[in-house]
């Protein structure tokens, strides 16, 4: 399959909600990953779609060790994407949805040098706020590589932001406890300095690896930093509420 066939497929799977067998034995490198979510990137911005952040995925060493990589991924986040906290998403059939809580930067500069400082990233964060991403993978039964999760745009699929805003100077980024429910249960549990040591690292290497891809950081994009702990397969009638120590609570649910 051409890297162009390979895009087709996997905008027909999200399209229809039909997963697809995993695409990793047709490709040789991480570039090849990276040019089919270029690809589709181009499709949707075509088609009217209007490009408004970037999701970081892999922040976590044990997940890294797991697909056999030593660094962060990402993908790109579209409006259509975007959730009003609280929202409910119509329950889809194959779309193998899973919940992930995290923190989200809102940039208020661009960040478009690919030797980006830790200084410069930090003046350009305008708010930090709580978020949840919704990740659904087009590879059926989440048999997924890294090329497989690269090229499916990190497996992204929506998000939603938390309705209170801090500004960096008010945040404590290492040490903030993240509990997420499912109702009343408690299904995962993390803490800030579990993305890659400090989000802020993790916004680093995403300025600097999109300045280098030519597709910059700039003003008004929505960052998602990653996961502070383990993502939760969703189901109907699944409610989720994230609440991060000092930077409040967000919610998702499910229709039936």
């Amino acid at each position: 399959m051409s890297l162009q066939q390979i895009a087709e497929a996997l905008r027909a799977a999200e399209a229809s909600a039909t997963p697809i067998p995993a695409i990793r034995a047709h490709l040789r490198s991480g570039e090849d990953a990276y040019a089919i979510q270029e690809l589709n990137t181009t499709a949707r911005l075509a088609a009217g779609g209007r490009l408004v952040g970037r999701k970081i995925g892999l922040t976590n060493p044990a997940v890294q060790a797991q697909l056999g990589v030593d660094q962060p991924d990402y993908g790109m986040l579209f409006a259509d994407m975007d959730l009003p906290h609280g929202a409910v998403l119509p329950w889809s059939e194959g779309a193998q949805w899973k919940a992930e809580a995290e923190l989200a930067f809102v940039i208020g500069r661009d960040l478009t040098q690919p030797d980006c400082t830790m200084a410069e990233a930090m003046r350009a964060v305008e708010y930090v706020v709580p978020a949840l991403e919704i990740v659904g993978s087009r590879i059926a039964g989440w048999d997924i590589r890294f090329l497989d999760t690269v090229a499916d745009n990190a497996s992204s699929a929506f998000f939603t932001l938390g309705p209170s805003a801090r500004r960096l100077i008010d945040a404590d980024l290492l040490n903030c406890r993240m509990e997420m429910r499912a109702g009343a249960e408690v299904v995962s549990q993390g803490e800030g300095r579990a993305c890659l040591g400090s989000p802020l690292n993790a916004l680093l290497w995403l300025a600097r690896t999109m300045a280098r891809a030519g597709r910059p950081l700039a003003e008004g994009d929505v960052v998602l930093s990653g996961a502070l702990g383990p993502m939760v397969t969703a189901s109907p009638g699944a409610r989720f509420t994230a609440e991060i120590e000092g930077f409040g609570e967000t919610a998702i649910g499910f229709g039936d």
